[in-house]
């Protein structure tokens, strides 16, 4: 029977934000292409995909998210079947084989890769949170569950959200506390490892690496995007060059511009003030997404919330980066502005967990770490 709090603890707050942000994103995308008719193509397509978001969305606060805890584990093999599936069966798209197509319609896998392993680690921490913070024993776990979805994905390759596995997953480590001597122990591990990571990383992601160091070295290759990029956002300058006004975007120097770039196109048309709209409306989603989890009165609710957060804020932080020239080019989307179904589904399906959790807090007591 459905319970009337519910509807009255709905939080509006959230839904205006993703609101507010999904409509940046679509006058964006509007805005992104030269072509009248890949304009409505693309727009018309992308409200498809907000559609279908709505009611995954919706699905996703219906039900009592504690379910997840029970189902963490069958969520996660399948999200690893996938990847797998995707190696196998994949089409290769631009050098990358990221995509599972049925039929008419594409599934990225590493997408659902992101809820699952934070389904799971929110499993795990939410039994092992402590005052004096979890050891390197109690990272073992953790650290296998995390390191097979991420090496299928950067098998694909697509480092980009490979990382961001590993980000959401160390966020949520650092939030849950780690002792200090296991803390210093993983630092160290970490930096004498970077040798290694080095030799591992194919010519293309070197590449990617010594452009964001120093893009002018290769101006017409490598480093033709941020290039491009930083002059995209360097002309918009306080108040931009208003709205189809954009000639980086409308002349086509602008690569990627409906996807990985086109927080430049916003900033080229909207200028300096623009930016900063959008990136204080992030501000406020981010906020307000660790509030719910403070207010969680649940462990596993409070550690999700966190896990929900942090891929947002990381997604947001590493394409506003890229695209300025102050993280490497690593084909990171711009949540609910970017062009694509998988990204938007996967942050819709985000969103409705955490007005779930928002909207159950006031059905249980406080739980308190052991």
């Amino acid at each position: 029977m459905f319970d009337r709090r519910l509807a009255q603890h709905f939080d509006w707050v959230l839904l205006i934000i993703v609101a507010s942000i999904a409509t940046v994103g679509i006058v964006t995308l509007y805005s992104a292409v030269s072509s009248d008719s890949v304009r409505s193509y693309l727009c018309i397509k992308q409200l498809y995909w907000f559609g279908i978001g709505a009611v995954i969305m919706t699905a996703a606060f219906l039900f009592d998210y504690r379910l997840l805890e029970q189902w963490a584990l069958p969520i996660y093999f399948v999200s690893i079947l996938l990847l797998v599936a995707v190696l196998v069966f994949g089409r290769v798209v631009s050098g990358s084989q990221r995509w599972l197509f049925i039929g008419p319609f594409s599934l990225q896998p590493s997408e659902l890769a992101k809820i699952s392993c934070i389904i799971i680690l929110a499993r795990y921490f939410s039994r092992e949170m402590t005052d004096k913070g979890v050891s390197l024993r109690d990272l073992v776990k953790p650290f296998l569950w995390i390191i097979l979805p991420f090496w299928l994905i950067a098998t694909e390759p697509d480092l980009g959200s490979a990382m961001l596995v590993l980000l959401v997953a160390g966020s949520i480590v650092l939030f849950v506390k780690i002792q200090r001597n296991s803390f210093i122990l993983l630092t160290a591990a970490g930096a004498s490892g970077m040798p290694l990571v080095w030799l591992l990383l194919k010519d293309y992601q070197i590449e990617r690496i010594l452009t964001f160091l120093n893009p002018e070295r290769d101006p017409m290759g490598a480093g033709y995007h941020v290039i491009q990029s930083k002059i995209a956002i360097g002309s918009g300058m306080v108040f931009g060059k208003g709205f189809l006004k954009g000639t980086q975007s409308y002349l086509c120097f602008l690569p990627e511009q409906h996807t990985d770039f086109i927080f430049s196109v916003l900033a080229e048309e909207w200028g300096f003030v623009g930016a900063i709209i959008v990136i204080f409306l992030y501000l406020c989603l981010l906020v307000w997404g660790v509030n719910i989890a403070l207010r969680s009165r649940e462990n596993f609710g409070t550690v999700m919330a966190v896990g929900i957060v942090s891929m947002i804020g990381w997604q947001v932080f590493i394409n506003v980066g890229m695209t300025m020239g102050l993280m490497p080019v690593v084909g990171v989307p711009l949540p609910l502005i970017s062009y694509g179904g998988s990204s938007s589904l996967t942050t819709m399906v985000g969103i409705g967990l955490l007005m779930n959790i928002s909207m159950r807090r006031f059905l249980f007591k406080k739980s308190e770490p052991s």
